[in-house]
């Protein structure tokens, strides 16, 4: 990571489930200066929860830990690729707050529960924040097979191993935040969903097809400052 990190954090329990579409569906949603990035010709669209675990500032002995939910993509930019969230849901005032503040990113306040059970994981949520489109999303994952790390060039490797991500603000100026981890670990996954109002939420047609679905126990993440792209200096906290 080039700048010094900002935050500490680890992500845990994670559910990937991505979908692909024609890169047109991404590129009609991206800011100037963003395209959709694809895997043999396909763009993907990815709802991705987790258990955000005690993210804090670095060195801090202890932080805040609530669920999280986001609908993203993944894009070419001017610092190379990296993901594009169109909305990140997450059950803790604060920690919404701070991170539209520090990050510029579309958080939202939802109630969720994050339930571990015999069957896998149980993941609700329930948007509440005032003035955005009403979201709600109920499923149950479970973990099959081993952990192993994707290997470079293949379609896993491509939709999780990601250090950047990019934002842009209400001008249209194009910011980017570094992260940094180590690689994922991730297990098939089985995934029964009830409700997912994040593609509707966001202005997409739910996708057709089943989701390609993923398990990770998680990794510990480090977060730097945006910065513009156009090579200016990190912005003020």
């Amino acid at each position: 990571m080039n700048a010094p990190s900002l935050l500490e954090m680890r992500w845990a329990d994670v559910l990937f489930a991505h979908w692909s579409v024609e890169p047109t569906v991404v590129d009609a949603k991206l800011p100037d200066g963003l395209s959709a990035d694809t895997f043999d010709g396909a763009a993907y669209l990815g709802v991705v929860g987790f258990r955000m675990e005690s993210i804090r500032p670095r060195g801090a002995p202890v932080g805040l830990s609530f669920p999280e939910l986001n609908l993203r993509t993944y894009v070419d930019g001017p610092d190379g690729p990296g993901i594009y969230f169109f909305n990140l849901d997450a059950d803790d005032w604060l920690g919404v707050t701070v991170a539209r503040r520090l990050f510029r990113l579309p958080y939202y306040r939802a109630e969720m529960q994050v339930t571990e059970t015999d069957d896998g994981f149980q993941f609700r949520s329930g948007r509440t924040h005032a003035g955005a489109p009403l979201a709600g999303f109920d499923a149950t994952y479970r973990p099959t097979g081993d952990p192993t790390e994707p290997e470079p060039g293949t379609l896993e490797h491509f939709l999780t191993e990601r250090y950047r991500f990019y934002v842009a603000d209400d001008g249209g100026r194009v910011y980017v935040g570094p992260v940094a981890h180590p690689p994922w670990p991730l297990q098939g996954a089985d995934l029964e969903i009830r409700e997912n109002d994040l593609f509707a939420a966001n202005g997409f047609e739910k996708p057709a097809g089943t989701p390609l679905v993923h398990y990770s126990p998680g990794v510990d993440v480090e977060a730097s400052a945006l910065r513009p792209v156009d090579g200016s200096s990190l912005l003020p906290l």
